[in-house]
């Protein structure tokens, strides 16, 4: 397999080693935008970093688009909200970066997949406005052979912005599986020791005993890492990663999404799988795990369950299925204090906190009006009774849009 490094820039009137050029047909094309495109690619597959200047006035939302010259399809995006329709192509801002001034940046970036060659993508707009004329496409063979005569504006060497790595491998840096919207991803593939280090720590609140958190290389998702959690039974025991940054400041819609396995039925016995601490809550957590071996969530405050404990709220929920990667989402809405939870992409009906009280689901949970500021993630195991598990964790995504499996 070969990798391929392009780089394309719009809006500009000289080329350079790895950029193909186009100059605008108008004063006005060329003054709205400017657009640097670099992906990298390997057989069938290939991510891309997308850069926009925005040289026109200043701007609070950006949505940038253009089209793909052959069979591209997007699979996952980081940075900005990308949908695809055909060849056509549309990236929104997320929350935190729509504003633009005149001269600002805005970067983001998608994977995706193709099949005989991958041209660059034509016809950048920003908000509508055309960055440039289209770009002369390179040629049209596949991927893994090259032009038997570049182009002249092709280098015959490398060009020094390209990959360091050599070009049979495929990048080293591949964000985390459908990292979708989100503003947050974490596929652990960054961990290079054997303890959680940078934004995840180990935590045992009040006492700690045999649970243990490692990164793990022989169990993953996607890439080669995940965070394994070896939980054992008793409340001293529990052990947790915790983040304190994933959430940020910037929205108080929490979307969390990430990918379990585990190899043991969830027991009879009360426990915790995902911690988050609520500062409007005293600093209590707000727990989700299950209890009579289905998902429930469960809050530290007053004890109260969702879904209620009785066999018909029980029965609206669902086991955590084992031996398996199972995708978890739940939505947590600090606004109106509701919540929703999907397993494996499907809504669960006894984890929908909808506001409205509901015999045998949300009754219990709706008796105090409750508003959460959620500050960390909380990845691990904490049992109240009886219950061991090894668990792992991975392509974990927090955004406020729905990240999706």
């Amino acid at each position: 397999m070969r990798r391929r490094g392009i780089a394309l820039a719009v809006a500009g009137s000289v080329a350079s080693a790895g950029l193909i050029v186009a100059a605008a047909s108008t004063a006005s094309a060329a003054t709205a935008c400017a657009v640097v495109y670099t992906a990298n690619s390997w057989s069938g597959g290939f991510t891309a970093d997308v850069k926009v200047v925005n040289n026109g006035s200043p701007v609070s939302s950006w949505t940038v688009a253009w089209s793909f010259g052959g069979n591209q399809k997007v699979t996952s995006a980081w940075n900005a909200s990308v949908t695809q329709s055909g060849t056509a192509v549309t990236a929104t801002n997320v929350a935190w970066n729509g504003n633009l001034g005149t001269g600002a940046s805005a970067s983001f970036g998608f994977q995706g997949t193709f099949t005989g060659s991958n041209p660059i993508p034509i016809a950048f707009t920003l908000n509508g406005v055309a960055c440039g004329d289209q770009p002369t496409p390179p040629p049209t063979t596949p991927a893994t052979t090259a032009p038997t005569t570049p182009p002249t504006t092709t280098p015959t060497t490398p060009p020094t912005t390209g990959p360091t790595t050599p070009p049979t491998t495929p990048p080293t840096s591949t964000p985390p599986q459908n990292c979708g919207t989100a503003a947050a991803c974490e596929g652990f593939e960054a961990q290079t020791g054997t303890a959680p280090s940078g934004n995840w720590s180990i935590s045992t609140p009040d006492c700690s005993g045999a649970g243990t958190a490692t990164i793990d290389r022989t169990t993953a998702h996607s890439g080669s890492t995940s965070l394994k959690i070896n939980g054992a039974e008793g409340y001293c025991n529990h052990v947790f990663a915790k983040n304190t940054a994933i959430f940020g400041t910037t929205s108080t819609v929490r979307y969390v999404r990430y990918w379990v396995r585990h190899t043991t039925a969830l027991p009879a016995s009360h426990v915790t799988t995902v911690a988050m601490t609520d500062s409007r809550d005293g600093n209590k957590d707000l727990r989700f795990g299950g209890q009579n071996g289905a998902l429930q969530f469960n809050r530290a405050s007053d004890d109260a369950t969702l879904p209620e404990q009785s066999p018909a709220g029980v029965a609206l929920s669902t086991p955590l299925p084992t031996n398996t990667w199972n995708c978890v989402e739940f939505k947590v809405d600090g606004g109106n204090g509701t919540i929703e939870t999907w397993l494996n992409g499907t809504s669960v009906p006894g984890l929908l906190e909808d506001g409205t009280p509901t015999h045998d689901i949300d009754s219990q949970w709706l008796n105090k009006t409750w508003r959460p500021a959620l500050t960390d993630l909380k990845l691990g195991w904490e049992s109240y009774g009886q219950g061991t598990d090894t668990l792992w964790y991975d392509d974990v995504a927090v955004s406020a849009t729905r990240n999706g499996c």
